[in-house]
């Protein structure tokens, strides 16, 4: 077995989905939940086939998104994984409709940080062992930081 780290490719303000499926209908079913989840997402979407043709599948509706999700998905390779790169939406806002698509069997990130894929690598193929997500922590956060924090999320909508 070999080990391998993949980096994925994005703009930093392009959010994503890392995940893992079962079948090929998957493609299909991810694309209505996102577009009936946030009105004007854009995204692009790829998804790993792991037999039959062994295709990179894909969809989306923003084509600079959908190129660099088919890349990243051929750069991770690993069987039945998918990726999603959003724009005009957060992981937030798409995740429950992500999980209760039937296929989906794991989430390994929702990031908008750099993000690296640990693979491991053997004869019948490759898989992902996880993920390393933005950087380690510089402390712990004080009196200031929670009392940022707090009013962050206030004023962006998420808390009231």
């Amino acid at each position: 077995m070999e080990l391998k780290v993949v980096k994925v490719e994005k703009p930093e303000e392009v959010n994503l989905i890392l995940g893992q499926s079962h079948f090929i209908k998957t493609v299909e079913d991810l694309h209505e939940a996102l577009v009936t989840s946030v009105p004007g997402i854009k995204f692009g979407l790829a998804f790993c086939e792991s037999s039959g043709k062994r295709l990179v599948r894909w969809t989306g509706n923003d084509e600079e998104l959908v190129e660099l999700a088919k890349k990243n998905a051929l750069n991770i390779g690993a069987g039945h994984s998918f990726i999603i790169l959003l724009r005009n939406a957060y992981p937030i806002n798409v995740m429950k409709a992500v999980k209760n698509v039937d296929e989906v069997v794991n989430i390994y990130a929702a990031t908008a940080n750099p993000l690296e894929v640990i693979i491991a690598e053997t004869e019948q193929g490759r898989g992902i062992l996880g993920v390393i997500d933005g950087e380690p922590p510089l402390g712990v956060e004080g009196d200031e930081d929670i009392a940022w924090r707090k009013d962050f999320l206030r004023k962006i909508g998420y808390k009231l």
